[in-house]
């Protein structure tokens, strides 16, 4: 199939204009007119996934974050978007990107299932398509309420992380050895793939105990438990790449044609 044949098909599930005005999703590098045999799913466009997408004979690789967020006036190997750029060109694989226009129709709803959140609607809505509201994150009930420690061991697993930083936990544990009570039950959440902490004021305004996103600062979450709202951060990987294993089934479905595989799951990060 042609890249623009596949871009179309894509579009019309993910339209562009339900992206946020300063996301840059889209064709990122590459003819239109490409012919493609093999579709690469990643989370992003970095050395390695570019080289995976290489090394395998991708014609299309296809990411959740934009390799190019800003203009860029040269094209060389002087930086490592360019020579991220140059790869891509030197081996004819296009690189195209579905953000943030995937996070309100698709992402959303991927976190609220892994959460299994119960009468749950969107958290931050951006647009209405038809009368129904469309847009960032979800917030509902979960099927039973919780400890915080057992629902922060409930996220890290859904997530299949072996890591998750929760906010507040300390300060309720104390308060419970203090009272002698469970304290704090969860019943009500947020969820915001990537990074949330916009989300923070949405999140206590619809009544959620915790918010569960990444990539939120210290003074931000410290603020949130103050208001009390308490933050499971996943992180931005964590709760994301999630993307690569759906996309690789979609494109599968939609495309039989082509082979389709996903970048290998590696956190960018060690905790040590």
């Amino acid at each position: 199939m042609r890249c623009e044949e596949i871009i179309q098909r894509l579009e019309q599930g993910y339209p562009l204009s339900c992206a946020e005005e300063w996301d840059n999703p889209g064709l990122q590098v590459g003819r239109r007119n490409r012919e493609v045999r093999k579709i690469f799913v990643a989370l992003d466009a970095t050395e390695q996934t570019i080289r995976e997408a290489v090394e395998w004979g991708a014609d299309l690789m296809i990411t959740h974050h934009p390799l190019l967020f800003h203009s860029i006036k040269q094209v060389n190997d002087d930086s490592f978007i360019g020579r991220r750029i140059l790869t891509l060109i030197e081996n004819d694989v296009n690189c195209y990107a579905m953000h943030t226009n995937f996070d309100v129709l698709g992402m959303a709803e991927l976190n609220e299932n892994q959460l299994n959140l119960q009468n749950a609607h969107v958290l931050d809505v951006t647009r209405e398509n038809e009368g129904v509201e469309e847009g960032i994150g979800r917030v509902g009930d979960l099927e039973e309420p919780m400890t915080l420690y057992d629902f922060s061991v409930a996220v890290r697993r859904a997530f299949g992380l072996s890591t998750v930083r929760c906010y507040g936990l300390k300060e309720l544990e104390e308060t419970e050895e203090e009272s002698g009570d469970d304290g704090l039950l969860v019943s009500r959440v947020a969820v915001c793939g990537g990074s949330g902490k916009s989300l923070i004021d949405r999140a206590i305004d619809e009544g959620a105990q915790v918010l569960v996103t990444g990539d939120v600062d210290y003074h931000s979450a410290i603020d949130a438990m103050a208001r009390g709202l308490y933050i499971i951060d996943a992180g931005h990987y964590g709760t994301e790449y999630c993307f690569i294993d759906y996309m690789v089934k979609k494109l599968t479905k939609l495309f039989p044609e082509c082979k389709v595989r996903g970048a290998k799951i590696i956190p960018p990060f060690t905790v040590i």
